[in-house]
């Protein structure tokens, strides 16, 4: 369905989460390295629970080889607080890629850059806050994607 993307994620239990929210959604999960974990750690498994064998998860040495993998007819999308369009704008395809950042600091200049201007989203929130959390941000826009694709 859908292909989620964490570049260079730093935090288990988001992780553990993410796994969980593509076994329910049925969408992909990719992780770039270097991971600021373990995949074995017990606060991913704790998250992911029994999920991460119902999920689809790679684990890649670098964006660029993911994206040239994935992306190959699929659109990609950064999601980030520097994003210029809502995350609900866009009319989402099957296949559709999602690029969130690492928890501390989010996607690197050079990666938000690379990606299409009107590709870069962002989840709107009060003034003043920094950002959501990396797992409900994910939830947040996968659940967005697919529920425009009427949850096929």
């Amino acid at each position: 369905m859908f292909h989620i993307v964490l570049y260079q994620p730093e935090i288990p239990p988001n992780t553990g989460n993410i796994i969980r929210l593509c076994a329910n959604s049925g969408s992909k999960l990719h992780l770039i390295e270097p991971l600021g974990f373990d995949l074995s750690e017990k606060a991913v498994r704790r998250a992911g629970m029994d999920y991460a064998e119902l999920a689809n998860v790679t684990t890649w040495p670098t964006f660029e080889s993911c994206l040239e993998s994935i992306a190959r007819g699929n659109r990609w999308f950064a999601i980030s607080t520097r994003g210029t369009v809502r995350y609900d704008q866009p009319r989402f395809r099957a296949g559709d890629v999602f690029v969130f950042g690492p928890e501390t600091r989010g996607l690197p200049q050079p990666v938000l850059e690379r990606c299409p201007p009107e590709h870069r989203l962002f989840i709107p929130m009060r003034p003043g806050n920094r950002s959501l959390n990396l797992s409900n941000a994910a939830a947040v826009v996968v659940f967005e994607a697919w529920r425009q694709r009427n949850f096929e």
